[in-house]
C-alpha cells in the first residue's frame, strides 16, 4: 500500500501512469493532500467515484495517527503524533494574538541521543530517526485537524536535526514545493553538530539556522550539554563564523536562561564578548520546567537585565514568548510519549 503524503508531484504522475490515468489527475490528488490536507482518498471529490475505489486499492493518504491531543490555555496546540511502528513524537501548533503566522514545531527524531540536562527529550535515550515522510506528517496532521494552513516551521522539537540531516533536507524541499512555505520562514536549530554546519555552509540553504548555545563558555556549556565534550565551544564559533561567511546569512543564537547558573551580570558579558564579531540575533529562553532536574526560571527582573546588557553590544536580542507551559509543550518539555507526572 502506497502512503501518499510525501509524494511530490512527479511521483504521482508516475502512479497515475501506472493506473493508466492523465497527469491532471496527480494534480488534482496533489493539491488534495498538499493544499486541502485531506486524510482520505474519499474526500478527493472530483475524482470519480469509481477511480477513488480503484485507486484505495493501491494507496492511502496517510498511516498516521494523534494519539493524544492538548489544547494550552494560550491557544498552542500540542499532539502526540503515532507512526505506524507505534512509535510517537510529539509536535506543536502555536498562535500568537497578534500576528497572521502560524508555527509548527516539528520533530526530527524518536527521542534524541544529545541529552541536554535541561531537556526532557533526553531523558528516555535515542531510538531512531524519522523519515523524511514522517516529519511532514506531523504538519499535515496539523493542518487536517485544524483546517488552518502552516505559515512557519521551526525544527526545533524533539531530536537533533543534523543528526538527521538527508531526511530534514528533503522534507525542508517538499515544505519549500509542495506546501509552498517559503524558506526564510523554516529555522533548524541544532545542538552544535560542527561537521555538518560545515556541510550546510557548503549547500545553498536559504532557511536560518538556529545555534543551541545556552552558555557562554566550555565549562559552563559541558554541564548543561554533553555534546559539548565532543563539539567545543570555540571550535563551535568557528564552524559558525565560516558559515555565516559562506552564505551570508544571519544566524540565531538560543540561550536558555536558568536562575542562578547561567543568568549573571558576568554570563551576559561574557556572552556579548563571544558572539560580537559573529553575525547574529539572540533569543532568550527562560527555563521551563521539567521533573528530572531542579533548576529554576529567572525572576522577570533578571531576564531583562540580561537582555539589556547583551543589547548594549549593538546584537538584537528577544526574549522568547512562553506558549503551551501548561501542557508541557514549551521548549525542552516535549516527550514523545504518554506521560502523567507533575
Amino acid at each position: 500500500m502506497k502512503i501518499l503524503a510525501g509524494l511530490k508531484l512527479k511521483e504521482l504522475e508516475v502512479m497515475m501512469e501506472e493506473m493508466g490515468a492523465t497527469k491532471f489527475r496527480a494534480k488534482q490528488i496533489h493539491n488534495w493532500i498538499y493544499s486541502k490536507s485531506v486524510s482520505s482518498i474519499d474526500e478527493m471529490t472530483n475524482l470519480s467515484k469509481d477511480f477513488r475505489e480503484d485507486f484505495k486499492k493501491v494507496a492511502t493518504v496517510t498511516e498516521t495517527k494523534i494519539k493524544l491531543k492538548q489544547v494550552s490555555s494560550d491557544g498552542t496546540i500540542k499532539y502526540l503524533v503515532e507512526f505506524p511502528d507505534g512509535e510517537c513524537v510529539e509536535t506543536v501548533l502555536m498562535r500568537f494574538d497578534n500576528r497572521a503566522n502560524l508555527t509548527a514545531c516539528v520533530s526530527c527524531q524518536v527521542g534524541c541521543a544529545v541529552n541536554c540536562s535541561f531537556c526532557a527529550t533526553g531523558k528516555g535515550g535515542f531510538k531512531r530517526n524519522l523519515t523524511y515522510q514522517e516529519i511532514l506528517e506531523q504538519v499535515l496532521t496539523i493542518q487536517r485537524d485544524t483546517g488552518l494552513k502552516v505559515t512557519n516551521i521551526v525544527f526545533m522539537g524533539q531530536g537533533e536535526p543534523l543528526l538527521n540531516l538527508q531526511n530534514v533536507l528533503k522534507a525542508l524541499e517538499i515544505f519549500n514545493d509542495d506546501f509552498q512555505i517559503g524558506a526564510r520562514r523554516i529555522t533548524i536549530s541544532t545542538s552544535g553538530i560542527i561537521p555538518k554546519i560545515y556541510e550546510l555552509a557548503e549547500s545553498e540553504l536559504q532557511s536560518t539556522l538556529a545555534i543551541s548555545l545556552h552558555a557562554p563558555n566550555h565549562k559552563l556549556r559541558a554541564e548543561l550539554m554533553p555534546i559539548e565534550n565532543k563539539y567545543p565551544i570555540d571550535d563551535l564559533k568557528k564552524a559558525l563564523s565560516n558559515y555565516i561567511e559562506k552564505t551570508g546569512r544571519r544566524i540565531t543564537v538560543e540561550y536558555i536562561l536558568i536562575h542562578g547558573f547561567n543568568d549573571t551580570t558576568d554570563c551576559a558579558k561574557e556572552l556579548a564578548y563571544f558572539l560580537k564579531d559573529l553575525k547574529c540575533n539572540i533569543n532568550l529562553i527562560p527555563y521551563n520546567s521539567v521533573i528530572e532536574n531542579d533548576y529554576k526560571k529567572p525572576s522577570n527582573n533578571d531576564i531583562m537585565k540580561f537582555k539589556y546588557l547583551l543589547e548594549h553590544s549593538g546584537k538584537k536580542v528577544t526574549v522568547r514568548l512562553e506558549r503551551g507551559a501548561d501542557i508541557d509543550a514549551a521548549c525542552g518539555q516535549l516527550r514523545g510519549k504518554l506521560h502523567k507526572e507533575k
